[in-house]
């Protein structure tokens, strides 16, 4: 079963919709005893680094995520804050993969970075099992988490940044998997399905 983390933040009900039409079984909560029966977590994000980690705070569950050994998958936010630091408000985060979440340039680009832009697979995962090299996904998002070896999916946008990681079991996607059509569909599956 799958375990969706609701944190008072999160992108739930398209999510849902999306494992839905998967026929996937998912629950919704903000109980730790809950979520640790879990076979599988997704945080789905939408809002702000800062907000994130105190509503995760404030629900008791921010530190407990750092202990989860079932597979996690963080989308937007969720990925943002699996990195060490961002700079959105100066925000420490959960310290799962090293590096420091920075703002794109609006002087040089137009931010927030808004549509569909291209995934290049830049290690092997079972994420992206039958997922073609290049193909787009639907990003809205203000800053960019960098390249690090826990990368295996990037995109350019003024520069290259990590639009997919994975460290252990944790997997992050900078894009809205549950609004990239065909593609992240079939993302959401391997995730369920494979990793």
């Amino acid at each position: 079963m799958i375990g969706i983390i609701d944190y008072g933040a999160g992108n739930i009900r398209s999510l849902g919709n999306a494992l839905e039409r998967l026929g996937k079984p998912f629950f919704v909560s903000q109980d730790v005893n809950e979520l640790q029966r879990a076979d599988k977590l997704i945080l789905p994000g939408v809002g702000e680094a800062r907000s994130a980690i105190e509503s995760l705070d404030r629900v008791g569950l921010l530190q407990w995520l750092t202990t989860v050994r079932v597979p996690f998958l963080g989308i937007c936010i969720g990925m943002q804050i699996l990195f060490e630091h961002s700079d959105e408000r100066d925000t420490a985060c959960l310290g799962i993969v090293p590096g420091r979440v920075a703002r794109f340039d609006d002087t040089k680009l137009k931010v927030p970075h808004m549509g569909w832009n291209r995934v290049n697979l830049k290690a092997q995962s079972a994420l992206f099992e039958g997922i073609r090299d290049g193909e787009f996904f639907y990003f809205v998002h203000s800053f960019g988490a960098p390249l690090v070896p826990d990368t295996i999916g990037a995109t350019e946008y003024g520069q290259q940044f990590s639009s997919a990681v994975q460290h252990e079991n944790f997997y992050g996607v900078q894009f809205h998997a549950e609004k990239s059509g065909n593609a992240g569909l079939h993302l959401l599956r391997n995730f369920v399905e494979l990793c």
